[in-house]
């Protein structure tokens, strides 16, 4: 299973006719600028070549190369080509020239959250594969999705018939019971994944500028390939997809005008590593920590909240003297003074000279606390804490007026 160097123009053109079960290819953007990335180590970097004389230049490029990847195509394969808002509209087209509009099968939507400094635009969270197959024959394996939390997964489980006016309704036994379908394995995947972009201490992460989650191409391969089936890649750059085919047994052919990227790529094949995701692993509500008491303050106080952090629990959205202001909400099992001393730990680390702590119960040290609290902190009383003074206070003087009349 070789990886190749040189203009994949030219090593296509060696490859065999319908001899390739499935194309993924990771192509230039059209960008145009170069892309550099250092490696973890800072020892060596990677650049990305993706200058065109002009966008008719780089079609031309593009359409050869696609050409070529459909003849090599058997009749029950197919290919994803990868892209970004750049040049995605004008690839579409091409991919309809070669593979016939009748082909296309989905437009997936990769979706990650990545910020970037962008001012005058929308945060760019997402990339395009476009998915063709070369014939309608063409392999494809359904993958299976959990539930959405608010579907109610007992009435998707209930058989169904249609009634006398066609509309579905649920099969019933004579007796009027329900009757039971069969077990059900989730929802078929959609075309929108959400798969988290490679961080910066992402074990899997090789230093290459291109690199994309192993999760991602394994998904690819496992939708339209079998067990020895083989993917080529013609650019394949640091080769996440060949060491994706690598980990689900299945056979690649790389290629890549890199000399560079071609050792990294073998490297990686020599010892793969694939970066769990914990987010899609434990799912985004496992990172929520937050009570619905807490989120109700946080929103009355315009907060952006913070999940997972024992001294900050949001930041006020408005910056005051050009400083953030964390807050920190006393939980039931705390006094006010550890509330206050965990607020500012993890403020000082941040270096914040002002802090918001929401006070929501009271206790012997709360006389104490002023005598003792940094001018720095600011506290105030939650809405309950304030409602059951104010009901405090009424007790305690409908009790004197009674005593009084007594």
């Amino acid at each position: 299973m070789p990886i190749l160097l040189g203009d994949c123009l030219d090593i296509l053109k060696q490859i065999g006719s319908e001899s390739i079960d499935l194309v993924y290819l990771d192509p230039p953007f059209f960008t145009q600028r170069n892309h550099t990335l250092k490696t973890r180590n800072n020892d060596s970097s990677f650049t990305i070549y993706d200058k065109w004389d002009s966008l008719d230049d780089y079609l031309r490029f593009m359409k050869l190369r696609l050409i070529e990847c459909h003849r090599t195509l058997k009749d029950t394969g197919s290919i994803y080509l990868h892209c970004d808002k750049n040049a995605s509209h004008y690839l579409r087209i091409l991919l309809d020239e070669v593979f016939g509009m009748e082909n296309f099968r989905n437009e997936i939507i990769w979706t990650y959250k990545r910020w970037t400094n962008s001012k005058n635009s929308l945060q760019c969270n997402h990339q395009s594969i476009y998915f063709y197959s070369k014939t309608a024959m063409f392999k494809f394996n359904t993958l299976f999705t959990e539930y959405s939390a608010s579907t109610n997964v007992d009435q998707i489980l209930q058989e169904r018939v249609k009634n006398e006016h066609g509309k579905s309704k649920y099969k019933a036994n004579s007796d009027g019971s329900i009757v039971l379908g069969k077990a059900k394995k989730g929802v078929p995947l959609g075309d929108v994944w959400q798969i988290p972009y490679l961080n910066p201490t992402a074990r899997e992460r090789v230093g290459y500028p291109t690199q994309k989650p192993i999760m991602l191409l394994e998904r690819i391969i496992e939708i339209s390939t079998d067990v020895g089936d083989i993917l080529l890649d013609p650019f394949c750059g640091c080769g996440t997809s060949l060491v994706a085919a690598c980990m689900l047994d299945r056979k690649y052919i790389g290629i890549d005008i890199s000399a560079d990227a071609v050792d990294l790529a073998n490297e990686r094949l020599e010892n793969p590593i694939k970066t769990n995701s914990i987010l899609l692993k434990k799912g985004e509500a496992d990172y929520i920590n937050k009570t619905e008491a807490e989120m109700n303050i946080l929103n009355s106080l315009d907060a952006t909240p913070v999940q997972r952090n024992a001294g900050i629990d949001g930041f006020l959205k408005t910056v005051y003297g050009g400083e953030l202001v964390p807050i920190k909400i006393q939980k039931a099992s705390e006094s006010l003074i550890e509330a206050k001393e965990k607020l500012l730990h993890a403020a000082h680390k941040r270096n914040c000279r002002f802090m918001l702590l929401v006070r929501t119960h009271e206790n012997y040290e709360t006389q104490l606390l002023f005598e003792d609290i940094d001018t720095e902190v600011f506290v105030i009383d939650s809405f309950d804490l304030s409602v059951r003074k104010v009901y405090l206070g009424i007790e305690r003087s409908l009790r004197e007026a009674a005593r009084q009349e007594a």
